[in-house]
């Protein structure tokens, strides 16, 4: 009974060792060996087997881009206004052996990194380039963010600003600015219309002047226009150049004055 008890404790610890031996390293990651505390190897994808009960130590570490939040942060402008700012950043793995050594929590540290430098690199712009020029600020934080994490193996592909929240206060200010803006876009775009009016009547009249017949023809085209309307009385004052000719002939037709009656000829 002894001996199948100590055959049967062999085989369990046999089963518990291969168990604990053996680890399967998928394609998108890498395992860093350790070997009694000392960094040995980086494995690549597949069946690996290791020495078991705390001789060797696998750790594997994900090469994937990682999507990262940046939670809210309240940010003070270079113009003094407060807004909230949240963020989203992108990143990857590229030395495994450094992100194990070189730094306890490589997620959280790039985190924290991230959250400091929005801070810091917003604290420095105005609204106005926060809102309008996103893309400067995007490029900035990513480039310090990098900077920051390369010596722990993380290269930080992208920063993008999701939202900006602004106080009421400033969205209703914005909002009446943007109003006094369209309007005067509106009375822009009306004095330009009057002016180009103006210019284009005053060479009509320019033409006008030096034709006058067009001046007659454009009058009789305007009682074509109002006449159109029905029940309309029109009263017009007759050109005095069409009964001109009239006027010129009544005197030749006509006889010449009789002599008073009574008028005595002198001999």
């Amino acid at each position: 009974m002894f001996a199948i008890a100590v055959v049967g404790v062999i085989i369990v610890l046999v089963l518990v060792g291969f168990t604990s031996a053996v680890r399967i390293i998928n394609e998108y990651e890498r395992g860093v060996l350790f070997r009694l505390g000392r960094l040995m190897d980086v494995k690549g994808p597949g069946l690996r087997l290791i020495i078991p009960f705390g001789i060797d130590r696998l750790v594997k570490i994900d090469l994937r881009t990682i999507t990262l939040e940046v939670p809210p942060q309240e940010v003070i402008t270079l113009d003094n206004v407060t807004v909230k700012v949240n963020a989203v950043i992108y990143f990857l793995v590229i030395n495994p052996n450094w992100a194990v050594t070189k730094v306890m929590n490589y997620v959280n540290a790039t985190s924290q990194i991230a959250q400091t430098t929005l801070r810091s690199v917003l604290g420095q712009s105005s609204l106005d380039t926060l809102l309008a020029d996103r893309e400067k600020i995007n490029t900035v934080l990513q480039k310090i963010i990098d900077e920051q994490t390369e010596p722990w193996g993380i290269k930080v592909s992208t920063v993008e600003i999701k939202d900006v929240e602004l106080p009421q206060t400033m969205q209703r200010a914005m909002a009446k600015q943007a109003e006094a803006e369209r309007e005067k876009r509106a009375k822009i775009i009306h004095a330009e219309g009057e002016f180009s009016a103006a210019s284009q009547l005053a060479e009509a009249a320019k033409i006008i002047a030096t034709q006058p017949s067009a001046l007659q023809l454009r009058y009789l085209q305007t009682l074509t226009e109002i006449g159109v309307e029905r029940n309309t009385m029109i009263v017009f004052p007759m050109p005095i150049d069409l009964i001109q000719p009239l006027l010129d002939i009544r005197p030749r037709t006509g006889g010449s004055p009789a002599a008073p009656s009574g008028a005595t000829s002198k001999t």
